[in-house]
């Protein structure tokens, strides 16, 4: 088959079982097309062509010697792509950093053992802004990733590089996290499902962190349904994450049926703001009026705390960032600079390994921390967050779902931010208040713009509620045909 590519993760799972094709011929599809589009593209940082065709073939001789095909690996010999801000056994973790460059894990992230025990293939690592920290791919170490749908525009950010391997077919389904929009903003971006997890739903143990209280680890692929597969086997309780819930992983199947009757959806007034892109209302709207069709009732709800979130939020995550960064200076991981004296170096290797954003948030988060300050800043910024959650939770007395624009405009031009932080952090304005709060969100294709670019609308729902997410999502798309357009790359 030549358009192995193109299939869902839900197709290759079943071509896979019928044995239409091999975990091999598939994996030997991707990595023939990474070969060809990454060079462009920079979606990958690192690929690990030797062993994926390796854990392929052993995947493809294991489904051939199994007796009941029932109790295999429910994800066997599927390819994937992992960002690189989580630890891979044996492959280099550089959160897109020159600080980590050098930096093998010897361990994998809970998330990824727990997807390797379920037989995944691990195609490589996917580019990031560095530690994370932006809304564009701009800020990596290593070079800027390109958009697929228009390589002079930004994949967003953070998690770009996973955005743009799966929209330009250079993997099925790739891993992300998302600590403020980093999944939510590059699916808008590239026409992708992607899906911000609750806080507490996956263990984080493993992922590198940037602030602690709001990283999250979730998907970027073609549909929701794929999504579910990999939340289903990713999520659950893990004992060396004590911010999981004590609970089972989730177990969602998602069926044909389209209706909605019964789902409460709430349209929340303060993500209609001035500076949005017509087009953005006008597609976001138009896929709630469709979600209205499918039998959910629609009614506005308020949360009105919302204008606060981005300047609290640019308080706590460099705060938290400024003390989980600290632990980079030269002498345990990556890069060192050799000095004279123990201080000379930790100063020459934290200013030449960190790039200009992420020094920017150290020292704002260190400011935020310092004596004298603390109370005024932080203290009053987790204050102000309370306020935001109890809107969330005030919301959802009222509704099943938050139904609101992912981003306020379409994928923007490289270079467009380059000397306006402020103008970059307001892309993430949608997607912030969630990780404050510590929803779960799931971003859809809902359109496209004039120049063929791809819009989002974004579903919030309460603590824990994936699977109504999910369900909300792939209901839609069993009546739209957004999800299924793709790149025609150069």
């Amino acid at each position: 088959m030549s358009d192995l590519h193109s299939l869902t993760v839900a197709q290759i799972l079943e071509g896979l079982q019928t044995g239409a094709f091999s975990s091999r011929e598939l994996t030997q599809t991707y990595l023939a097309r990474i070969q060809a589009h990454n060079p462009r593209l920079n979606a990958y940082l690192y690929v690990d062509a030797e062993g994926a065709l390796a854990a392929a073939q052993a995947a493809d001789e294991r489904r051939s010697q199994a007796g009941d095909p029932a109790r295999l690996p429910p994800l066997l010999g599927l390819p994937i792509a992992v960002k690189d801000v989580l630890a891979v056994a044996g492959m280099p973790a550089t959160c897109g950093s020159r600080i980590l460059e050098g930096f093998v894990p010897s361990y994998n992230a809970s998330a990824v053992q727990r997807l390797l025990d379920a037989g995944v293939v691990i195609l490589g690592k996917t580019n990031t802004d560095e530690f994370a920290m932006g809304s564009s791919t701009e800020n990596s170490a290593y070079g800027i990733t390109r958009n697929p749908w228009d390589e002079q525009r930004v994949p967003g950010g953070s998690s770009g590089g996973s955005a743009a391997a799966v929209a330009a077919g250079l993997a099925p389904v790739a891993l992300g996290t998302d600590t403020g929009g980093s999944v939510r903003q590059p699916a808008a971006f590239c026409g992708l499902s992607g899906l911000k997890t609750s806080y507490g739903r996956v263990s984080r143990y493993g992922l590198i962190a940037y602030g602690s209280s709001l990283d999250t680890i979730g998907v970027l692929a073609r549909s929701a349904q794929d999504a579910a597969l990999v939340l289903n086997v990713m999520g659950g309780y893990d004992p060396r994450d004590a911010t999981t819930l004590e609970q089972a992983a989730p177990d969602i199947h998602l069926n044909g049926n389209a209706t909605l009757k019964g789902l409460r959806i709430g349209v929340p007034q303060e993500y209609f703001i001035e500076g949005l892109q017509p087009e953005v209302e006008q597609a976001v709207r138009a896929a709630i009026a469709q979600l209205e069709t499918l039998g959910a009732e629609v009614r506005p709800v308020s949360l009105p705390h919302t204008e606060y979130a981005l300047p609290v939020y640019y308080i706590i995550a460099p705060a938290e960032a400024s003390a989980n960064l600290a632990r980079f200076d030269g002498v345990r991981y990556g890069l060192r600079a050799e000095q004279d004296n123990l201080i000379e170096m930790f100063k020459h290797s934290r200013g030449q390994g960190f790039g200009p954003e992420v020094k920017r948030r150290i020292m704002i988060g260190t400011y935020a921390l310092s004596a004298g300050y603390y109370d005024a800043y932080y203290g009053q910024a987790q204050k102000v967050r309370t306020l935001i959650r109890d809107d969330f939770a005030r919301a959802f007395e009222q509704v099943d779902l938050i139904a609101a624009p992912a981003t306020p405009s379409s994928a923007f031009p490289i270079g467009a931010h380059a000397e306006d932080p402020i103008q970059m952090y307001l892309e993430d304005v949608f997607t912030l208040p969630a990780n404050l709060a510590g929803v779960p969100g799931l971003c859809i294709p809902a359109g496209f713009d004039s120049q063929g670019l791809p819009l989002g609308l974004q579903l919030l729902g309460p603590h824990f509620s994936e699977e109504r997410l999910l369900a909300a999502a792939h209901a839609y798309q069993q009546v739209s045909d957004h999800h299924t357009r793709r790149p025609v790359l150069a």
